[in-house]
Formats: structure tokens, sequence, C-alpha cells
């Protein structure tokens, strides 16, 4: 009786099972044969970081292809929201200017350049790379970094707005601010889960994007970004529940120049492990499907 054995890309037909890292489409073997193709994807992409920074900014320089101001038309609309937003809500909710202004044009931009914009940008993160991923051979995490790094892109351009809301309040948070840079690497580990999370569900479900959509616009509305935590007085017990909050207090505290929490901490780290465990799993059982998925 003969036996098949499985061939490989470039169509030789390989003496053992399973095969290297080098096997970018693997359809069969066992749990260890795919957590041993998903580890060499994420070594081998991580190892291509320049590749990935280089698409990222072509990316950028594509999407603002023939306009005179480029990203900095984001740093305007930005600016201009955040204005009319701190005028009518400071209004409402009977808030100092100086006071509302800096925190709501820093939670703002965190959250439309950060949390909410890299989780919609996450699920179309595989295929909008169709047809890269089709034509040629390249670890899918590279297509992940490219993510993470428009999106560390754009923050960077729209961080000029509570710049110059600090500089108009002259309200500067000092030294303090430093303490948000683990936050923000806690935020680039957690992008990196919710990529390939995210990326693997909708390419295989179309209706999923659509309705992550709905959830960050509930999430938006139920977390402390236009409206201050403080607000609720004792009725806010529920906030450490909502992960949302959590990642985004330990960033925005420091550069607000508040007191951080360490049960806050403590929380987004918790959230942030079952992320990363969530992603891994994912990517393990859907890597070899994604080329055929998207």
């Amino acid at each position: 009786m003969s036996v098949i054995q499985p061939v490989t890309e470039q169509g030789a037909t390989s003496a053992a099972w399973p095969p290297g890292n080098d096997l970018l489409l693997d359809a069969r073997g066992g749990n260890a044969a795919r957590r041993q193709a998903a580890w060499g994807d994420l070594v081998d992409g991580l190892a291509q970081w320049r590749l990935a920074c280089t698409l990222g900014w072509l990316d950028i320089k594509l999407r603002y292809r023939g306009s005179a101001l480029g990203p900095l038309w984001l740093t305007l609309s930005s600016a201009v929201m955040i204005g009319s937003m701190g005028l009518v809500y400071g209004t409402l909710f009977g808030i100092v200017m100086k006071d509302y202004l800096p925190f709501l044009a820093v939670s703002m931009i965190l959250w439309q350049s950060g949390i909410g914009g890299l989780s919609t940008e996450a699920c179309t993160v595989f295929v909008d790379a169709e047809a890269t991923i089709r034509s040629m051979r390249m670890p899918f995490t590279v297509q992940v970094l490219r993510c993470l790094v428009r999106n560390v892109i754009v923050m960077a351009h729209n961080l000029v707005v509570p710049i110059g809301v600090f500089a108009i309040f002259d309200h500067w948070p000092g030294i303090g601010a430093t303490m948000a840079l683990p936050g923000l690497l806690l935020w680039l580990i957690d992008g990196f889960a919710a990529c390939f999370l995210l990326g693997s569900i909708c390419s295989r479900f179309r209706d999923v994007p659509p309705i992550v959509g709905s959830i960050m616009q509930i999430a938006f509305y139920v977390t402390p970004i236009v409206w201050k935590a403080s607000q609720l007085a004792g009725h806010g017990w529920w906030l450490p529940l909502n992960p949302f909050f959590d990642l985004l207090e330990v960033v925005r505290a420091p550069i607000l120049g508040d007191a951080l929490n360490t049960t806050l901490w403590g929380a987004a780290l918790g959230y942030s492990v079952l992320l990363w465990l969530a992603a891994g799993m994912m990517f393990i059982r859907a890597r070899s499907r994604l080329a055929f998925w998207v």
C-alpha cells in the first residue's frame, strides 16, 4: 500500500513530518506541529521588523497620497472635534475648562489612535494584506507589525493636540508622565495579541468587524473618556470591571499627573494575560487556514 507524503510549497516531497518552520501553509499535523509552525512564524516575523516598519510607513504615504497636509488632516480634525466637545460637555458638566480640556484631549487621542483605532484595524489586518499573503511567502507576524507601525505613526501625529492644549493652559504633566511608558508598552503587546485574535476571527467570519465596531462604540460611552470617573461618586464601583477603563487609565493617569491605583494595573495585566492566551490559541489553530480565508 502506497503512502502519500506531504508536499511543500516548492513541490518537493518531505521526508519527515512535520516540516521545519519554513513551511507557510500546513493543513495537517497535530497540536505540536501547529504550535511549532506558529512559533516559527512569530520568530521569523519579529526578525523582519525592518520590513514591517517600511510597509507601515508606505501604507501611511499611500493613504494620504496627493494630500498637501497628509496625516496632519487627522490632527486638525481631532483638534476641532476636541475643542467643540470640550466647549459643549464642559458647559454641561459644569467643569472648569483648564481641568476638563486636557483630560478630554488626552482621552480622545489615546482612544482614537490607540485602543479604539487599533481594535478596528486589527479586524482587517490579514484581509487587507490579501494580495501579499497570496502572492509571496511571508510570516503573518509581519502584517501584524505593519498594522502596529501604522497606528504608532498616527498616534505620534495626533499627540500634537494634547501638547497644544497643555501649552494653552500652561498645565504640563511633569516628569511623572514618564510613568505612562510601561502602560504604552503594555498597549503594544496587547495590540499585537489583538491583531492575531481579531484578525484570525474576522478573516473567517466577515460579520465580526461590524460587531466589533458596535462593541467599541458602546465601550466609548461606558468608559470615562468624555466624562470623568469622579462624576460617578460612589456609583463607580463597576469601573475596574471595564477592561477598556483599566487599560486606558494606566496610560492616561500619569500623563494627567493623577495617582495611579495599583488595583487598576493588576486588572489591566489580568485582562491582558487573558487576551494573550486567547490570541495564542486562536493563531495556532487558524494559521494554516488564514491564506484560504482571506
